[in-house]
């Protein structure tokens, strides 16, 4: 059905391959018609609980694919801007949106834009030989689909301009010890794990999940004194959920909860 990703669905989990190993997965813009595709229809099946996101190959994606838009002396330049406001704001924003965690297998470079995808992410689980690159100003550009944003507040400001700026790799096992990520495995462990990882997390409330995802990574636009409120009101919401009185239920009877994600 799809020939830039590969899509799996099995039991609230769905996990989601960029599939075009020969160029690292790199995006082109059927790649961005695809997956704008799937992430509307996991945003309504009503079924998935937790979505993985992980790169075929060698590598997870390492950003726009320069070929798809090449310009050559002769040739109009590009409006970057546009392309960035069509398909890459739009896919953060879907990514970021989603009602449910979203966990990245890192399983190699996520250069550029891919960098973005990974930030853009719930939880991430690298294989130790993964690495970051922002690329952006290898070629003359600035970070976008939000890595200024992630970056800078993942990593503290000195940190994110100067990768950004000298455009060094990181790898897995430095961002894991700065907090850019969530856990560092062996290569031949990643899927297993983050296997593990979503299977758990597809059998958790998951509407109090994406509550607690939504609050957090807006919680820097908001004073303490707005973000308690914020807290109140998804407490007295999430309070009348099947979820919650399902969980309370079982803590009392001494048994492991049956959540609905409802």
């Amino acid at each position: 059905m799809y020939q830039t990703i590969k899509l799996e669905k099995k039991s609230g989990v769905a996990n989601l391959t960029l599939n075009r190993p020969d160029r690292l997965n790199s995006f082109n813009v059927q790649m961005h018609e695809e997956l704008r595709t799937v992430l509307d229809e996991l945003a309504t099946d009503g079924e998935t609980r937790c979505l993985m996101i992980t790169g075929a190959g060698r590598g997870f994606c390492a950003g726009q694919d320069l070929n798809d838009r090449s310009v050559t002396s002769d040739e109009q330049a590009p409006d970057l801007g546009l392309s960035v406001e069509k398909f890459y704001n739009p896919l953060i924003r879907r990514i970021t949106g989603l009602k449910m965690p979203v966990v990245c297998a890192l399983n190699g470079v996520a250069a550029g834009a891919g960098a973005s995808l990974v930030m853009a992410c719930d939880i991430v689980i690298a294989a130790r030989s993964a690495s970051f690159i922002l690329s952006f100003a290898k070629v003359g550009l600035v970070p976008d689909s939000g890595s200024s944003w992630h970056f800078a507040r993942a990593l503290g400001l000195p940190r994110a301009k100067a990768l950004a700026m000298l455009g060094t790799k990181l790898k897995a096992q430095q961002a894991e010890q700065w907090g850019l990520i969530y856990q560092v495995v062996d290569d031949e462990e990643l899927i297993e794990e983050a296997n593990k990882l979503t299977g758990y997390l597809a059998t958790q409330p998951t509407e109090a999940l994406a509550n607690i995802k939504e609050l957090i990574q807006t919680s820097f636009d908001y004073s303490l004194n707005e973000q308690l409120e914020r807290e109140r009101r998804a407490m007295q919401h999430l309070g009348r959920s099947h979820d919650y009185k399902e969980g309370v239920a079982a803590f009392i009877e001494k048994r492991e909860p049956s959540f609905t994600g409802k």
